[in-house]
């Protein structure tokens, strides 16, 4: 599972959860720009009871945290790190899920995958990463009713 898509590979992302690697660094990037703990207080990967949860409830509760504190997303910029498998035939199918879910417009979504080149683990093949950059705003910021 990559941005909520299924990927089909032989090797496949590790974690307490589905290891949706860009679902909990779009996660992460969202609890961040609100000044909240990462995914990993809300989310330990020693709770049992947790084992195996879907990225998107991850997701879902980082943007309940959002709209609690009366904010919203303006853009985001992911680069996906991946040498194998190739992922620009998914580029698509990513950002349509993405923009359904954070109810944004497929516009407001950078999406780029980026190899290493065969460097390192994620250039052998052993491993992905996902760098989020998220911009997000206050209602009564956007209103200019200031408190």
């Amino acid at each position: 599972m990559l941005g909520g898509v299924h990927i089909p590979f032989e090797k496949g992302l590790l974690g307490h959860s589905d290891g949706d690697v860009l679902l909990h660094a779009l996660s992460d990037a969202l609890l961040g720009a609100m000044g909240k703990p990462d995914i990993g207080w809300f989310f330990p990967d020693t709770e049992e009871s947790i084992k195996d949860i879907e990225s998107r409830k991850i997701l879902e509760k980082a943007l309940q945290i959002l709209e609690e504190e009366n904010s919203y997303i303006e853009n985001l910029d992911i680069v996906i790190l991946c040498e194998k498998p190739k992922l620009l035939p998914f580029t698509p199918a990513i950002k349509d899920n993405l923009s359904g879910i954070l109810k944004i417009g497929k516009e407001d979504i950078g999406l780029k995958a980026k190899t290493f080149e065969g460097l390192g683990e994620i250039g052998g093949g052993n491993a992905c990463a996902c760098v989020v950059s998220i911009l997000i705003e206050t209602e009564t910021l956007r209103t200019g009713n200031l408190p």
